[in-house]
C-alpha cells in the first residue's frame, strides 16, 4: 500500500441491523479519537452515514430475521453482497471490523481474507447454539473474535480461534435519568398506576407476530397501563400497524406508544420481552420480565432440527439457568403470559428472586476491572493494534 493510503487508512465496517448499526456509531466515534484520519466505508446505517461513513450498502436493505424469510431476501442480499466485494477489492482496506450479522459478514470475511485484509468480528455468531460448522470459516477467515458474552470466550478459544471477551456495551449504560413522573407527563400514563412494559420487537414481521397475543394478555390484567415502545427502525407503515392493532383490541386508552425503550424498561413494573437484545437491556436494568417469541411454523421447525441449546433467552443462557420464563412458539399465549406475569407484579419471593438473580448476570456482562476502558474502547483498541 503507498505512503499516501497508509496515512488515510480506509477502515472496512459491516453493520446489517440496528444494534449493530449502533456499535458502528460508537466504534466509528472512538476509532477517530484513535486514528484522526481514518477512512470508513462498507454495510452501515443513517447514523453511521451521517458521521461520514461511506455506504456502499445500507444496512435497511439487508436486515431480515428467521431462516424462511432469509431464503426469500437472498438474490437480494447476495447482489448487495457483490457490490460489497467488489469495494472491497478496489479500495484494499487497511482491516476490517465485521459486526454481528453473520449470514453476510462470514461470507465478508472470506471475501476481506482472499485480499489479505485483517479481520476482526465483533459481537459473535451464535455457533455455540446452530450452524456448529461455520466454526471452520472462522478460523480460516477470521484473525480475531471480540465477544460481548462471557462464555464465548472460552468456546472459541478451545476451538482454536484467537478470542476476547470485551464485556457487553450495553453493562456500560448508566440507567435511564427521566423521573416517573417526567416520563407520565411525556407520553400521557397516570404516575399513579402500576405499567408495564410490552416490547414485541424492533422489526415490522415481529410486530406482526408477537404484538396481537401480548395485547389479548393485556385485555386479561386488569387495574394496569402498558407501555409499548416503537423502535426508531421501524418503517412508518409497521408503526402503524401497532397503532391498529392497539386499537383493534380495544386498548386505546391503555396502552401508550412511546419511543424510549430503556426508560420503560426502567419505570415499569415488569415487562413481557420479545427473545432479542431487549432482553439484554431488561436484565441490565433490573426489570423483571417474561420472554415470548413466535416465528413461522416452517422456520420453528427448521430451528427445532438445528438449534442445540438449553434456553432461548440469553440472560438464562449467561446464567446458565432458568432465571426467567420463556414462552416460544405455541407455549406464547395470553393466558399463559398472564400466570407468568402475575407472581412478578406483587411483592414476593419470585419478584424479589428474579431481581437478584437479573443482578447477577448483569454483572456477569461486565468485564471485571476497567483499566482498559470500555468495551468499545476495547475493540477500537484492537483495530488501532491491527493497523498499527
Amino acid at each position: 500500500m503507498s505512503e499516501p493510503e497508509n496515512s488515510e487508512p480506509w477502515i472496512f465496517l459491516s453493520a446489517g441491523e440496528a444494534s449493530g448499526e449502533h456499535y458502528g456509531v460508537l466504534l466509528m466515534e472512538e476509532l477517530r479519537r484513535r486514528v484522526p484520519a481514518a477512512r470508513f466505508f462498507g454495510m452501515g446505517g443513517a447514523r453511521m452515514a451521517a458521521l461520514g461513513f461511506e455506504r456502499v450498502v445500507r444496512s435497511e436493505d439487508v436486515a431480515v430475521m428467521g431462516i424462511t424469510e432469509v431464503i426469500r431476501h437472498l438474490p437480494r442480499i447476495y447482489r448487495e453482497y457483490r457490490r460489497l466485494k467488489q469495494a472491497i477489492r478496489e479500495r484494499r482496506p487497511a482491516a476490517a471490523v465485521l459486526i454481528d450479522f453473520p449470514d453476510v459478514n462470514l461470507k465478508l470475511a472470506e471475501a476481506l481474507h482472499a485480499v489479505g485484509v485483517p479481520v476482526i468480528f465483533f459481537v459473535s455468531p451464535q455457533l455455540w447454539a446452530w450452524k456448529k460448522r461455520r466454526i471452520h470459516r472462522v478460523k480460516r477467515f477470521v484473525d480475531q473474535m471480540l465477544v460481548i458474552f462471557p462464555f464465548e470466550e472460552e468456546y472459541y478459544r478451545q476451538r482454536g480461534v484467537k478470542a476476547e471477551f470485551v464485556g457487553h456495551p450495553l453493562a456500560e449504560l448508566p440507567l435511564p435519568t427521566v423521573s416517573r413522573e417526567e416520563f407520565a407527563a411525556q407520553y400521557g400514563l397516570n404516575a399513579g398506576r402500576r405499567w408495564i412494559g410490552l416490547l414485541p420487537g424492533s422489526r415490522e414481521r415481529e410486530i406482526r407476530m408477537n404484538l396481537p397475543e401480548m395485547l389479548r394478555a393485556a385485555t386479561m390484567l386488569a387495574d394496569a397501563e402498558f407501555v409499548l415502545p416503537l423502535a426508531s427502525t421501524l418503517s412508518a407503515g409497521a408503526a402503524e400497524q401497532a397503532r391498529t392493532l392497539v386499537q383493534q383490541a380495544g386498548l386505546a386508552g391503555r396502552v401508550h406508544l412511546v419511543d424510549d425503550a430503556r426508560g420503560t424498561l426502567h419505570h415499569a413494573r415488569a415487562s413481557v420481552v420479545a427473545s432479542g437484545t431487549a432482553t439484554v437491556e431488561a436484565a441490565l436494568i433490573g426489570n423483571p420480565f417474561v420472554v415470548v417469541y413466535r416465528v413461522s411454523r416452517l422456520t420453528y421447525a427448521i430451528a427445532q432440527r438445528v438449534v442445540k441449546v438449553p434456553h432461548v433467552a440469553m440472560v438464562n443462557l449467561v446464567a446458565d439457568r432458568r432465571v426467567v420464563p420463556e414462552l416460544i412458539q405455541d407455549a406464547f399465549s395470553a393466558s399463559a403470559v398472564t400466570a407468568a406475569l402475575q407472581p412478578l407484579l406483587e411483592d414476593g419471593p419470585q419478584r424479589t428472586g428474579m431481581m437478584r438473580e437479573l443482578k447477577e448476570v448483569a454483572g456477569k456482562l461486565r468485564r471485571d476491572g476497567n483499566s482498559d476502558g470500555s468495551s468499545m474502547e476495547r475493540v477500537a483498541a484492537a483495530v488501532a493494534q491491527t493497523l498499527a
